[in-house]
């Protein structure tokens, strides 16, 4: 059972996500947090330190929400192709379609999380790297089931797998033309299907 402030600070890390998620953190104020939450400056304060650690909370619940959806699409599926297909098909209209509202916060927050935000910066990049290792682990169990290539490198698989992907979904977001994210999600199943699968 959450207490009183467990739930004031998750109310608050919940509101501020699509805030940082939409317009950055430099663009989000803490008055735009506070109108958000419909909290105080002291209310906002009594329960975190500073607008970063808000920022690297919130950037861990989006992320949270995004893997708890994607985990329970492939769990649905068996076969390790099947696995891969449905990452492509969780990720179809992604860039209007994000279960935080503003996009794929992996793209969202990395875009700012750089030297002058290190925590942030590490918290996007141990996502990252959980969403690479995850790609190799269902590659690689594809190949010790027979059926996935023995001779395809895992590693690599993963890396053009996932910046497809975040490309596609960077492009789509950007120039407006949500298709071309689609495009790309059609081109990498039948690439799965035709270089991947025995």
């Amino acid at each position: 059972m959450l207490t009183k402030s467990d739930r004031t600070k998750q109310h608050i890390v919940e509101q501020a996500a699509g805030l940082f998620n939409r317009k950055g953190f430099a663009g989000t104020s803490m008055s735009d947090i506070m109108e958000a939450t419909g909290l105080t400056k002291g209310g906002l304060y009594g329960n975190f330190e500073s607008k970063e650690l808000i920022a690297i909370q919130a950037f861990d619940y989006a992320f949270g929400r995004v893997m708890e959806e994607l985990t329970f699409k492939l769990r649905q599926q068996d076969k390790m192709a099947d696995k891969l297909h449905a990452l492509c098909d969780y990720y179809r209209n992604y860039s209007v379609h994000s279960p935080v509202e503003g996009g794929c916060p992996i793209m969202n927050f990395g875009l700012e999380a750089d030297d002058t935000f290190p925590e942030l910066r590490k918290r996007v990049a141990a996502a990252i790297d959980r969403q690479l290792n995850d790609l190799e682990r269902i590659i690689r169990a594809g190949q010790k089931k027979g059926e996935l290539k023995p001779d395809i490198d895992p590693e690599l698989t993963a890396n053009l797998i996932y910046t497809q992907i975040d490309g596609a979904i960077m492009m789509a977001k950007t120039t407006g033309q949500h298709k071309r994210l689609n495009r790309v999600l059609d081109y990498l199943k039948n690439w799965i299907d035709t270089e991947l699968k025995v």
